[in-house]
Formats: structure tokens, C-alpha cells, sequence
């Protein structure tokens, strides 16, 4: 058995030396950090080529009083020497002190690292859509993958539950549209252009994107929530343990949801939207619902419909990837739910939002206008 943790004074011609012996671990330490530091020799070097053991306590002892002292090391082997330097690491933390910097330089800052965060979260989304494909690409090739049954459930949650909220929204629009037109036309006695603008603005613009916002803050959070608790409670990796797929069985779903029910809800919000604006020009300007419909058929081409079919798909894939791809990212802890979930819906908004300045242009560009 080793003897216990000790030290003793020589005097060489090198000057004085403090040689430790003995086991210095934590179980044969005993009283030796209260000896030294009760020691007031002096120190010019600290041998320890005599000890038998030592661990991370005994180094932290010695390193201590070393540098109390400033006294170098010797006589340690490549082990202890390896223990040494991590305990000097340890004890000698890095801590950087930012230099103050003017408000411009710091808005600046504050600027690059959101333009930097934006920038990997866009690349993320679209390795994320990649993977998406390929995922419906699978699913293709081996139909019996397909969840029916779990899609079919998000067609209800996306859709169907959202009926009653996306009508409300958007018969108070189209109220909205033609109050605030028939305000403004008045000035020029032009009232019964009212129809036009509810009509045109509802098929092409409002009807789809307000449907879209409505459904990522409704849907698109739900995906994210819903998944990110999964990632927690490592339900998505016992997943991938028994050679289940997430992205077929979780992802995908929630995609093919989003996009069709988006296609349906686009319809429907357009429709209710224009029944809204019928019914306040009918109370407002007098203008019976049959001449209010009848006017509709003639102003609005049915160019009008497909640019708002076309535009409502790609919104509802757009929220669905958004919400799964900041599902998925949930890492560490429950706050990260919460602060994935909210990136979801800012991220979803805002590329539809781009994605619809983009459609109008094309569709400029192409003549549908």
C-alpha cells in the first residue's frame, strides 16, 4: 500500500526544493492541503518524482501552491504531466472581455448575425425540403408506406377544423373590402366598381394569403409543437431504432395536408369572402345579390381563380416544411419547443408573404393581370 500524501524541504544548489512522496490522491490526501498552507519556507521548484499516485484532487493541491509560490513543476511522467495541463486549463478559464463598441457597430453586429442566422436557417430548409421530396419519392415507389390513416387525421386538423375560423376571417374581409372601397369610390361616384375590387382582390390576393397566414399560425405551429415534444421524448429516435422513417411517417403527412387542404381553404375563404362583400354592398349600396353575382361573372376572368389555385399549394408546402423542419430542430430542452414553434410561424409568414411578391410579378409578366 502507498504511504500517505508528504512533503519535505531540501536545499540544493539549484535552491530550495519542496519533494512530495507518498500516494496524493483523495484517499491518502489526509491534511496536506492544511500542512501547506501553513508552510511559509521558501520555494524555488516543486519535485514531485518521488510521489507513488496521484489524481485530479492531489494535481489541483499541488498546482495550487505552485502557483501561489510560482514555483515550476518537476519530475512529473507523460501521464501526470497530461493531468497537470488540464488542471492549469481549468484554472486559467479564457474569459473574453468584448471591447465596448459604438451604437452603429453593435446595430451593425446585431444586423450581420441575423442576416448570418437567416441565411443557415434558409439553407436548413432547403436540405429539409430535399429530403421531403425524396421521402414522397419513397413513398411512390413502395405505396404500402403510405400513411393513409395518418394523413387523412391532418386533412381533418388542417382542414376541417379550421372551417369555422377561416369563414369567420374571411366574410369579415370581404365585409372590410367593400365597406373601406365603397368609402373611398364614393368620392368619384363610381360605388359599383365595389364589385370589382372585391371580386379581383379576394380570387388573386387576400383570400390565399390570409388563408395562409391563418393556417401557419394554426397549423404550422401545431407541426412544429407536436414534433418537437416527440424529438424530447425521443419518440422520433426510437423511430428510426425499429426502421421507421420520420420523414414518411411524421413529415410527409403533415405535408400533403398542408398542401391540399391549403388548395381547399384557398377556395373556400375566396368564396365565403365574396358572399361577405355581397352581402354589405346589398346593405350599404343597395346592390341586390343577383346584379352583385351577375357583375362578379363579368369583371373578374377566370385567370383571377387559377392564379389563386396555383399560389395556394405552393403556400400550404411552404408552411408544412416550415413547421416540420423547426419540429425537428428541437434540441436540449422544452424551452427550444417554444422558441422553434415561434420561428416556425415568423419563418412560414414571411416566405409566403416574399413568395406572393414573386407570384404577382410573374403573373404580371405573363399577362394574367
Amino acid at each position: 500500500m502507498s504511504a500517505s500524501a508528504d512533503f519535505s524541504h531540501v536545499r540544493t544548489d539549484g535552491g530550495e526544493v519542496l519533494q512530495f512522496s507518498g500516494n496524493l490522491s483523495l484517499s491518502a490526501i489526509g491534511d496536506l492541503p492544511e500542512r501547506l498552507g501553513a508552510y511559509d519556507g521558501k520555494v524555488d521548484r516543486v519535485d514531485l518524482s518521488g510521489i507513488d499516485r496521484i489524481d485530479t484532487v492531489g494535481a489541483w493541491i499541488v498546482h495550487r501552491f505552485a502557483t501561489e509560490r510560482d514555483a515550476p513543476i518537476e519530475g512529473l511522467n507523460a501521464d501526470s504531466q497530461h493531468l497537470f495541463d488540464q488542471v492549469a486549463a481549468a484554472d486559467d478559464p479564457v474569459v473574453r472581455k468584448d471591447k465596448p463598441s459604438s451604437p452603429p457597430i453593435r446595430i451593425l453586429e446585431e444586423i450581420g448575425e441575423a442576416v448570418s442566422g437567416s441565411g443557415r436557417q434558409m439553407l436548413g430548409l432547403l436540405g429539409f425540403m430535399g429530403a421531403t421530396v425524396l421521402a414522397f419519392v419513397n413513398v411512390i415507389r413502395h405505396p404500402s408506406r403510405f400513411r393513409f390513416n395518418a394523413t387523412v387525421q391532418r386533412f381533418e386538423v388542417v382542414g376541417v377544423s379550421a372551417l369555422g375560423i377561416v369563414g369567420l376571417m374571411s366574410f369579415l374581409i370581404g365585409m372590410v373590402i367593400a365597406q373601406q372601397g365603397a368609402l373611398q369610390l364614393r368620392q368619384f361616384g363610381a360605388e359599383v366598381f365595389t364589385i370589382n375590387l372585391v371580386g379581383r382582390l379576394t380570387f388573386r390576393e387576400l383570400g390565399v394569403l390570409m388563408t395562409a397566414i391563418m393556417v401557419a399560425g394554426r397549423s404550422g405551429s401545431a407541426f412544429a409543437a407536436q414534433l418537437g415534444t416527440m424529438k424530447l421524448t425521443e419518440e422520433i429516435d426510437a423511430m428510426r431504432t425499429i426502421g421507421v422513417s420520420p420523414m414518411e411517417a411524421l413529415v410527409l403527412p403533415r405535408v400533403i395536408a398542408a398542401i391540399v387542404m391549403m388548395l381547399l381553404l384557398g377556395f373556400y375563404a375566396s368564396i365565403i369572402a365574396i358572399i361577405g362583400g355581397g352581402l354589405l354592398s346589398w346593405a350599404q349600396l343597395g346592390i341586390p345579390p343577383i346584379t352583385f353575382i351577375t357583375r362578379i361573372r363579368e369583371v373578374v376572368p377566370i385567370t383571377d381563380l387559377y392564379v389563386g389555385l396555383i399560389k395556394a399549394p405552393v403556400f400550404g408546402a411552404i408552411i408544412g416544411m416550415s413547421g416540420c423542419f423547426h419540429g425537428m430542430q428541437v434540441e436540449g430542452d422544452a424551452e427550444q419547443v417554444g422558441s422553434r414553434t415561434t420561428a416556425a410561424v415568423v419563418q412560414a409568414i414571411f416566405l409566403v408573404i416574399v413568395l406572393d411578391a414573386f407570384f404577382s410579378i410573374f403573373f404580371a409578366w405573363i399577362g394574367w393581370i
